[in-house]
């Protein structure tokens, strides 16, 4: 881990060279380069700073204390550990982002990756600031309960999120023969798809054979041209109402639910789900997106 963070500052130069050529590229070829988005983006990454820093510290406790609890601990010094820690890792990853797209209150911190309505490298770092709130690491606990040390695990889900850094991209990159294992540039256009026939599919990380071996795979196609951005809601360039608008409206549906058990409902429902309210006007449903 200290080595990765060491090596954190050329990462940066790596990013920042790849987003420019990506820029230069798309200019060049006529799909234009939106500043507003590129700057909301930047926004939400300068408000990331002090939750990523939140995070690293709760976290850290959190990830602490399990490794503390188990009687497991495989060695990191093998390398069977690091390859079944690989597979665990990809495995726990794919469910947390298909929970997240799934499960309303997981959905609030998510759909801020999804606001943005150009595909780009950049936008690979529109992340929302609430995750400690919608409780996406708890899908990693088990991994730590079994027996993997937390600087395994963080260490993994670092190189997974910095893979997907490169998927984030309009450029017809293809893995070949790859791609029936790997999650590729196309794959991941469909994912960030908000046409119907895109919607909710290809959850892997670095892998795409968990969203083949439970039916969520989707293959781009030419007479499908991909949409971007998120299914019925305005485009918006304010990063404080990007992070915050799908939770005031989860909130408020909540409280219309007639109480806890409704709430509950309401939270853990799909967006997008009708849900049945009580009101003095009678039985009324709303919509969650």
């Amino acid at each position: 881990m200290d080595e990765l963070l060491a090596k954190s500052p050329l990462w940066l130069v790596v990013v920042l060279a790849m987003v420019l050529v990506e820029l230069v590229w798309r200019v060049r070829e006529g799909h234009g380069y939106d500043r507003r988005t590129a700057l909301t983006t930047l926004g939400l990454v300068a408000g990331n700073v002090p939750a990523a820093a939140l995070n690293a510290v709760v976290l850290g406790a959190i990830y602490s204390l399990a490794w503390k609890a188990t009687p497991i601990h495989l060695p990191l010094n093998d390398w069977k550990t690091w390859v079944a820690g690989f597979v665990a890792v990809e495995f726990a990853y794919y469910w947390f982002h298909r929970a997240s797209h799934r499960v309303r209150w997981l959905w609030a911190s998510h759909a801020v990756h999804h606001s943005a309505e150009q595909m780009t490298l950049l936008s690979s770092l529109r992340l929302g600031w609430t995750n400690l709130l919608s409780a996406g690491w708890l899908f990693y606990v088990p991994l730590i309960l079994a027996g993997f040390d937390p600087k395994l695990v963080v260490l993994l889900l670092v190189l997974d999120l910095r893979y997907q850094f490169f998927l984030h991209t309009e450029a017809k990159i293809s893995l070949g023969p790859l791609e029936w294992l790997l999650n590729s540039p196309s794959h991941h256009r469909v994912h960030h798809g908000r046409n119907d026939a895109y919607l909710d599919c290809n959850y892997g990380g670095v892998l795409i054979v968990f969203d083949r071996l439970f039916g969520t795979f989707r293959a781009e196609r030419a007479e499908e041209p991909v949409e971007y951005g998120l299914k019925g809601r305005t485009a918006d360039s304010n990063p404080f109402k990007l992070v915050w608008r799908e939770w005031a409206d989860l909130f408020a549906a909540m409280r219309m639910a007639g109480g806890p058990r409704g709430a509950i409902r309401v939270a853990l429902s799909p967006p997008g789900t009708a849900m049945p309210v009580k009101s003095p006007l009678g039985n009324l449903s709303i919509e969650q997106r």
